[in-house]
């Protein structure tokens, strides 16, 4: 069973990953990050940590929070570690684009939430 003490770091690493996507996504484009395997694998990376992160949540967290795809985020997960081949700048950027600004303020809620 995974600890429920941790809901909360896991979601806090969940929220700095986003942070870093989208205060690197100020600086980068996709294609400059295209350009330098390093910076995107960075931004491939942060990524990954929300999807880890998630997965760690624990079920009774997650069940209890269903207005969040849980399923989906660890999902990119697996395809970024497992089909690393296939992802490109521009899938990255439509999940820092489109995904993580309604993402974050759900995070912080849940933060706030445990935190009471």
């Amino acid at each position: 069973m995974r600890e429920p003490i941790r809901d909360k770091e896991r979601l806090e690493h969940i929220l700095q990953a986003i942070n870093n996507l989208q205060e690197g996504s100020k600086h980068y484009t996709p294609e400059q990050a295209e350009k330098d395997s390093i910076i995107f694998y960075g931004f491939v990376k942060q990524v990954e940590i929300i999807g880890e992160a998630t997965y760690k949540l624990t079920k009774e967290f997650r069940a209890s929070h269903p207005d969040v795809e849980w399923d989906v985020i660890e999902g990119m997960r697996h395809v970024l570690v497992h089909g690393y081949y296939s992802i490109t700048p521009h899938k990255v950027w439509r999940v820092i684009s489109n995904d993580l600004p309604v993402l974050r303020p759900q995070i912080e809620a849940y933060i706030k939430e445990l935190s009471e």
